[in-house]
């Protein structure tokens, strides 16, 4: 029998559990599988590269005492860890290839973190690798003692689609997996208040494996993006969730004491589309965005390689690593965690400060699903169809992106104000889709990108932070991007995130010169979820999707939301949300002052970007001597080889040239007897001043 059960995943959950004093009783345990169940339905024709639909279905048993190990912390699910289980059949396969060879060999097998997916079916001699498994969801029965595995998608792999002759193939559904099993604990670890009662692997030497000053969470891996579970009611929608794995960089150790106590981190998630233009880079726009996972239990892996100091259970330990995988993360339906994915209107992104979740009054709790029901894509992250569809999308890059955010780095930066990481904790990583209708399946490109918000991918994009208040409030991007997809066209885009802004943006402008008329003016946002009872908006009604309106007056093209004091609900920027606005022009670009005007508080503030250049231009400056004496009556042309001006200087030097057309290339001359000037060359976008000319330079 494959066991992938090894010496890291026993340090992973044996390590010592310490909490702080008022840390409740926990009971962790380690299950293998007693005796269970395993039903694969497969689609033959997929199997043969025929167009049918022709299905088998093939029933195991799965050995008894298989260490296809999972974890349980007070009754509640942690998940699987790497591990696998035989499977066991009396009959026969009428499967192709090597699958109908190795039908009597196969395993389930638990995958290692980090992977594109949590589970396969294998070889257990060989380790081949037939299908692997999405969108699965998990339940746990405490007083049973059963764990299942419901809906697991099976993908045909790498390595099976070039062994049947069909490459193309890998990554299809070739059909579907359940597993029923009734769990047995091969190790139990008792814990009352703070004091372990049972043996465990010693902590590591050092209690301080972090180097950031401070508590310090990271996301350190993303992994394992899926769709889970059905469409939404109306068919446009799907539910994705992607696996983190979060990492402390500090040296000391981080709050993680789970709910109803709110020092906690939570975790959002996000999704990314680049497309447009010749090079599918012109824009960068958010398509998807879930609610918020509250954590709990945290694990002692040392997957960012830290060296943890095997501290976990309410507290996050120095260098240590907290695993969540994507099914976890999916929140709803999943035993431990089925209803862990909470509003994000309840947290304040900046000081991590959100309502317990054991207030008298239900309605102030941070997470409370009672009075809705839940769809498939509900709390997820919430994508349109028509968004990830890759033939509505031909050469779209998707990046998945997570954000931890935690009150326990406010509260220590407050007592320590050289020890502040609240603005790090975010990470993203690339992923291909496949697919033009549900279920979407995705895989990995690239390695996850730590500590950076996935608007750093945006290819040729410049990029520019903005923090309207130091003490009180986080941060925010500003991403624009200038192309000429045709001759005499500029294409102005732009991107505005909020990583961790309580304030929100309400509005965004850019100025525009007179005689300007921008066209194809557009806005883009992120699907919001619908309200709920007791989600923290006004009137549990939830954020509006109403599209920001647009004006121009006063020299400049504004977008603007709602204000406050008109719907506290209004379609907002807040935090962790991107969006874009763009327009197209006749000019092409210069350097100006576009303004962001704030949601709940705080006064507007201007960041540089790029925008349309006025129609004309003036250029000034002065023609002196070598002692910075005026030249007066020096004769000082400009042309750009159409455009032609001359004008003299004054008695003190100074000249000025009004009226040129902008655009364009110039070369400047300035000619006096016994005078030397050297002619300059400039490119006029705007108004040019302090031109200097010295004699003999």
């Amino acid at each position: 029998m494959l066991v992938l059960f090894g010496l890291n995943a026993d340090q992973f959950f044996n390590a010592t559990f310490r909490r702080p004093p008022s840390s409740n009783t926990g009971t962790l345990e380690k299950l293998i599988v007693s005796e269970g169940s395993v039903s694969m339905d497969l689609n033959l024709d997929r199997l043969n590269g025929l167009a049918g639909n022709k299905t088998t279905t093939l029933n195991f048993a799965a050995e008894r005492n298989s260490f296809f190990t999972i974890m349980v912390y007070n009754g509640e699910l942690r998940g699987p860890i790497p591990s696998s289980m035989r499977l066991i059949s009396g009959s026969g396969s009428d499967a192709p290839g090597k699958l109908g060879l190795s039908y009597r060999d196969l395993v389930v097998e638990s995958r290692p973190w980090g992977g594109d997916h949590e589970l396969a079916i294998c070889d257990a001699k060989s380790g081949f690798v037939f299908f692997n498994i999405e969108g699965q969801s998990y339940d746990y029965a405490s007083t049973s003692r059963t764990f299942g595995v419901q809906n697991g998608r099976l993908l045909i792999s790498k390595e099976y689609a070039k062994e049947l002759g069909r490459p193309k193939d890998e990554g299809a559904i070739a059909g579907q997996i359940s597993i029923t099993a009734l769990m047995r604990p091969i190790e139990v670890t008792e814990i009352a208040d703070g004091a372990v009662k049972s043996d465990v692997l010693p902590a590591m030497a050092s209690p301080e494996n972090g180097s950031v000053p401070g508590p310090d969470v990271v996301v350190g891996d993303l992994s394992g993006l899926a769709q889970f579970g059905a469409l939404s009611p109306d068919g446009t929608q799907v539910g994705l969730a992607v696996g983190t794995d979060s990492c402390n960089f500090g040296t000391v150790d981080l709050h993680w004491i789970a709910n109803p106590v709110n020092d906690h981190p939570v975790i959002p998630q996000n999704l990314y589309r680049m497309s447009g233009g010749a090079a599918n880079d012109e824009r960068f726009e958010q398509i998807g965005q879930s609610n918020a996972k509250h954590a709990f239990q945290a694990l002692t892996e040392n997957i960012c390689g830290l060296g943890c100091n095997g501290v976990g259970g309410s507290n996050l330990g120095s260098g240590c690593s907290d695993p969540y995988s994507a099914a976890l993360n999916s929140g709803q339906g999943i035993s431990g965690c089925s209803n862990c994915l909470g509003s994000r209107a309840w947290i304040n992104p900046f000081t991590g400060a959100f309502p317990r979740n054991d207030v008298a009054d239900s309605n102030q709790r941070n997470n409370n699903h009672t009075g809705h029901t839940h769809t498939g894509p509900s709390h997820r992250i919430l994508t349109e169809i028509s968004d990830l569809s890759t033939s509505s999308n031909l050469g779209a890059t998707y990046y998945a992106e997570g954000q931890y955010v935690t009150p326990h780095e406010y509260v220590w930066c407050q007592a320590n104000p050289t020890q502040c990481n609240m603005n790090n904790n975010v990470s993203y990583r690339r992923y291909n889709v496949a697919g033009t209708t549900s279920p979407f399946t995705f895989s990995a490109a690239a390695a996850t990108v730590r500590q950076k918000s996935a608007i750093n991918a945006w290819t040729g994009a410049t990029l520019v932070d903005f923090r309207p208040d130091n003490v009180n409030d986080g941060i925010g991007t500003i991403g624009y991007k200038v192309t000429n997809p045709s001759a005499g066209v500029w294409h102005y885009e732009y991107a505005v995130y909020n990583q961790n802004l309580d304030r929100g943006i309400q509005s965004f402008s850019v100025p525009l010169p007179d005689g300007i008329t921008p066209s194809n003016i557009g806005f883009h946002a992120p699907p919001q979820h619908p309200g709920w009872t007791a989600d923290g908006t006004v009137g549990d009604a939830g954020y509006s999707s109403l599209a920001w309106a647009q004006t121009l007056s006063n020299g400049a093209l504004t977008w603007n939301s709602e204000t406050f004091a008109q719907n506290p609900n209004s379609n907002a920027i807040r935090w962790g949300t991107l969006y874009n606005f763009r327009f197209d022009s006749n000019r092409p670009p210069r350097t100006v002052n576009a303004t962001l005007g704030f949601f709940k508080t705080g006064s507007p503030i201007t960041v540089q970007v790029q925008a349309p250049s006025a129609l004309s231009a003036t250029v000034s400056g002065r023609v002196t001597t070598s002692g910075w004496r005026g030249v007066g009556y020096a004769k000082v042309v400009i042309t750009d080889g159409n455009v032609t001006q001359t004008v003299y200087t004054n008695s003190f030097g100074f000249f000025t040239f009004s009226n040129l057309p902008t655009g364009a290339n110039y070369t400047i001359s300035v000619s006096k007897k016994r005078y030397t000037f050297s002619p300059q060359q400039m490119a006029l976008n705007d108004n040019i001043a302090n031109v200097t000319f010295i004699n003999g330079q």
